[in-house]
């Protein structure tokens, strides 16, 4: 799994090895919690650990210590509720990791089902033409891997960056990670980055089996230092709202708060708006943004005719399943 703290393996398969997964899920919790959060008392200075000791986390779960050291081993047999309910309390677990360590245990559980080539994802013409009515508000379909499925022609100027990438779709991830004007663009690119990389950890926890998200993450992974160092700390995060501060090359800064809302209909799927507050220089400029894209075709070359359909590079490519070797292929646990 493309969990671990190495360098990633090509060679390997993100959906491997949950129990390690779930050791170093919960043993980078236990690091963060100190005693004197959780209301331990704490004799002399000692302590060979960072945090709380697995003992300690038992004894505020009310489980027996034998019990919590194989659950983070990732014996994750028959666990019940409660059980998991007092390891998130004493862990301060939020929704995000919560759900995160459901889906490991979930998965560690689960026999591995066969190599998959995962479905293209498409958008649906009613959901493009609703992008398209939002004149006045950039607005992009996300996948789960933060591809750019879609967007309306005010989005897709502003994140004209973005899209100077030749990859089809456009991946938010590969440019956070691999194009130098990222940090340019984005003013607070160390939030975004490690945003980036919690949304990333989330949702390979819900699809550890989709081989374009094993792509991405080894793709960053043998790429980017900053990536593997933050992939290390098995953060998570649900990002629905919030701020974006950016820096166009056309129009310079914008302050936008953003909502991401989920496509019931079309799993994996989100639509991500961009406002402005009325008045303020960010609305300006927007508007300045609008009235540049009309006239630069470029933003509209730079746009494919059909996201989910257009050619990828070589490393992302997508290979029939009779061509896979005997080494890749997938064996029962």
């Amino acid at each position: 799994m493309a969990g671990r703290n190495v360098p990633y393996d090509t060679n390997r398969d993100i959906r491997g090895d949950f129990r390690a997964e779930i050791r170093e899920f919960l043993g980078t919790r236990r690091a963060r919690v100190t005693p004197e959060q959780v209301g331990l008392p704490v004799y002399g200075d000692r302590r060979r650990v960072t945090g709380l000791r697995r003992e300690e986390v038992a004894l505020l779960a009310g489980i027996s210590s034998e019990y919590y050291t194989r659950l983070e081993r990732g014996n994750a047999t028959g666990v019940s509720e409660s059980v998991i309910d007092g390891i998130a309390r004493v862990l301060q677990l939020d929704e995000a990791e919560r759900t995160h360590l459901l889906d490991l245990l979930r998965g560690a559980n689960t026999t591995r089902p066969p190599r998959r080539r995962p479905a293209q994802q498409r958008v649906r013409p009613t959901v493009q033409r609703v992008l398209d009515s939002m004149l006045g508000t950039p607005a992009f379909v996300l996948s789960g891997r933060l591809d750019i499925l879609a967007a309306n022609h005010l989005g897709r100027a502003l994140f004209s960056p973005v899209y100077a990438d030749p990859v089809r779709p456009p991946n938010n991830a590969r440019f956070v990670f691999l194009d130098p004007g990222a940090t340019e663009f984005f003013r607070d690119w160390e939030k975004v980055a490690g945003d980036t990389v919690a949304m990333l950890r989330a949702e390979v926890g819900r699809d550890p089996y989709d081989r374009r998200l094993s792509d991405l993450i080894g793709e960053l992974s043998t790429r980017s230092e900053e990536f593997r160092r933050r992939w290390a700390a098995h953060n998570v995060r649900i990002h629905t709202s919030g701020m974006k501060l950016l820096h166009h090359p056309v129009v310079g800064d914008l302050d936008l708060p953003f909502e991401a809302f989920s496509l019931g209909a079309d799993a994996g799927q989100s639509l991500l708006t961009y406002t402005a507050e009325p008045g303020s220089p960010s609305q300006e400029a927007l508007n300045l943004l609008a009235s540049w894209a009309v006239v630069d075709e470029d933003i509209e070359r730079s746009a494919p005719t059909n996201d989910s359909e257009s050619a990828e590079t070589p490393e992302s490519a997508e290979t029939p399943e009779s061509a896979e070797t005997p080494e890749s292929a997938e064996t029962p646990d």
